[in-house]
């Protein structure tokens, strides 16, 4: 058993990892300010005897540093992930994403947590000129605050590990879906569609390409990376082998609903600001080590979709861009 300190604990991968974490026997202690975690999807961890819950703000350096003491490892993925409002509010990534992973590493490195395994994005690639993007392509221009945020988060990941004798896993996930997701495409268009099943509107032209996974698929991908590679600094890309358009993704969701609506789209390659029409992740590495998705695209869609109708309350709630 291990003493594993998860941040972002009651959000959508964290929470999903706890579980995970808790079944295969470990402690965990969960981290979260509950910005945009809810309390609801922790609540089975909550009864579990090996899991713990403290709410803090891990901007504050000096009150989380006593929270580290005794673990052994930290999953790090405590951050705002507001790709598209980032240049709205500039420095909320940088406060959310980079010096909060400062204040992380200077907090493990007070009581000798050599082990981080940190969240990042396949949105540091850009608009990469190589596709399927592979780990070691040379960096492209950054064109969102929250891409650049995570780098930067990588950069400093890598010197303590250097500098400080760290070891580090680093994955650079595609979407994800699943249960528990409140946050993307699919959450947006089936809010939509449930207030207007007539119209969907969308925000370019419906033709951007990516790649997702499904959340059991990716932590099951990054326990395996964990497990198996031992080097100083790990780094991951984490997706499928399918590249899907959005309106892949309408004409699942309609066939689910059972609606037929006017879709209306824009005359643009993007959405918004960095949204990077395409996003296609060459995975050959973690494939090398054993792994494959079990689910498809349409499997994850499905599967969160499902989620979505058994769980009212988190469709119906504001969330966290709406409460700005």
């Amino acid at each position: 058993m291990k003493k594993i300190i998860v941040t972002g604990a009651a959000g959508f991968i964290g929470s999903n990892l706890v579980d995970h974490l808790l079944s295969r026997g470990h402690e965990v202690l969960g981290l979260d300010n509950f910005s945009t975690g809810r309390r609801r999807f922790i609540e089975k961890a909550t009864t579990h005897p090996n899991f713990k819950i403290i709410t803090c703000d891990l901007l504050d350096k000096g009150e989380i540093v006593q929270y580290f003491q005794g673990y052994d490892v930290v999953f790090h993925l405590a951050a705002n992930a507001d790709v598209r409002f980032g240049f709205t509010h500039p420095r909320k990534d940088l406060e959310q994403n980079t010096i909060v992973t400062f204040n992380v590493l200077e907090a493990m490195r007070a009581h000798s947590i050599k082990n981080i395994v940190f969240s990042s994005t396949g949105a540091i690639y850009g608009e990469s000129k190589i596709i399927p993007t592979p780990e070691d392509c040379p960096m492209p221009t950054q064109t969102s605050l929250y891409g650049a945020s995570k780098l930067a988060c990588e950069g400093l990941i890598q010197a303590y590990c250097e500098g400080f004798d760290f070891q580090s896993w680093i994955f650079r996930f595609v979407s994800v879906l699943g249960e528990r997701y409140t946050h993307g495409h699919v959450f947006d268009f089936y809010k939509k569609l449930l207030n207007n099943p007539n119209t969907l509107e969308i925000l370019g032209d419906g033709h951007q390409k990516k790649s997702y996974i499904y959340i059991q698929d990716c932590i099951e991908a990054m326990m395996l990376g964990i497990e198996k590679e031992k080097d100083k600094i790990n780094i991951f890309n984490l997706g499928t082998p399918e590249m899907i358009e959005v309106f892949n993704s309408i004409e699942i969701i309609k066939k689910f609903m059972n609606i037929d609506p006017k879709i209306i789209s824009q005359d643009s390659t993007k959405g918004w600001i960095g949204d990077n029409p395409m996003l296609f992740l060459d995975t050959k590495k973690i494939n090398s080590l054993g792994w494959q998705p079990k689910f498809s695209f349409r499997d994850g869609v499905i599967k969160t979709l499902e989620w979505f109708e058994g769980n009212a309350w988190a469709v119906s709630e504001k969330t966290s861009k709406e409460r700005l």
